[in-house]
């Protein structure tokens, strides 16, 4: 199999296609982000790096032997995180450079196949926009039924598909709930939150030092003359944007402090599963006793379903970027399964 991964980030589609136990021929990855990259080659060192994809027409590509897209386009205008500018944003807009090379591989080799995720919160207009340009409406699938992660996904494939009465869907069933929760991700100390929020590329910042920031969580951060986070009664209390105001935040809650200035977005206490890891600078925490520590390298990795060591050669922060601009393992394992029942079989590795 030959593929193309356009925003290929930490290389979630190789890794997938390797691990369902199919044969790469030649694997073609546009990426700019040089730790993507460094990344990418360390496990793949045969990955073909191709760049921008703004400069595709230059690529040194025999297009009619491509079998496989992948495509992750960039979410910032479509995620409710975002400014919500839109498909036509100054970075999801790339999504019409993906299809520009989709329909010039389909003009060489009509039956490519391909696979397109965005932001389960991505505007229903932009979906309908990009369904139509795609020529299939998508499943959408929550990543929490097969990790510790509350992240809301569409997907758009050719790989299955069912007609309805109007339209073209992509027919992927829902996986199998594997029931993991919070706890089971963490190295240490205990949690009752059974999910984390959704892992964020904002974890790579220059300007955001975690470390300096963590000591002061418990009895010194402030939001005016007010603490968001403090200790009364041997309780940790995070004010929060609900009714009543705070959350008692236990050793199973997963605390997230992405925004604690904020009037809307102050303290977030997640019960069941972790909080979805996106482009925003989401800071997670666990909480032992009376003190809250961070997600460590390992725990993020393993909230993607990745091998806890997948990220060794990166800083923490990079890794998170990473792992918070990035799909799901098993969900693109999931996916890639149903190829078995199309015209693909002869692509399986035997």
């Amino acid at each position: 199999m030959n593929v193309l991964s356009l925003f290929n980030g930490m290389n979630t589609l190789r890794q997938a296609l390797e691990n369902v136990g199919f044969k790469v021929d030649k694997y073609y990855s546009s990426e700019i982000k040089s730790y993507a990259v460094e990344l990418t080659q360390h496990h793949f060192p045969d990955t073909i790096q191709v760049g921008d994809i703004n400069n595709w027409k230059q690529w040194n590509i025999d297009w009619k032997t491509i079998d496989f897209i992948g495509s992750g386009s960039p979410c910032q205008d479509l995620s409710a995180a975002g400014k919500r500018a839109g498909i036509n944003g100054s970075r999801s807009s790339l999504f019409f450079v993906f299809i520009d090379i989709l329909n010039h591989v389909k003009s060489l080799n009509p039956d490519v196949i391909f696979l397109q995720e965005n932001v389960g919160s991505a505007p229903k207009l932009d979906v309908g926009i990009m369904s139509r340009a795609l020529g299939v409406y998508p499943v959408r699938i929550n990543s929490s039924l097969v990790t510790a992660q509350l992240r809301d996904r569409y997907y758009w494939t050719n790989i299955k598909t069912k007609q309805t009465l109007f339209d073209t869907v992509s027919d992927i069933p829902q996986p199998k709930d594997l029931n993991i929760k919070f706890k089971d991700i963490i190295d240490n100390g205990n949690t009752n939150d059974e999910k984390s929020l959704c892992i964020l590329e904002g974890y790579y910042s220059k300007a955001y030092n975690p470390e300096k920031r963590q000591d002061k969580l418990i009895d010194r951060y402030k939001m005016g003359m007010q603490q968001i986070v403090f200790v009364e009664d041997d309780k940790i209390i995070v004010k929060t944007n609900t009714v009543k105001g705070f959350d008692i935040v236990t050793e199973n809650d997963c605390l997230n402090l992405s925004f604690p200035t904020s009037r809307t977005r102050r303290g977030r206490v997640t019960k069941g599963k972790a909080p979805c890891l996106l482009q925003g600078n989401e800071p997670l925490y666990t909480i032992k006793g009376l003190k809250a520590r961070l997600l460590n390298k390992q725990e993020l990795c393993k909230l993607q379903g990745f091998d806890k060591n997948y990220c060794d050669i990166l800083t923490r922060n990079k890794a998170g970027s990473l792992l918070g601009d990035g799909w799901t393992l098993p969900i693109i394992e999931h996916i890639l399964k149903y190829i078995n029942t199309n015209t693909m079989l002869n692509f399986k590795n035997s």
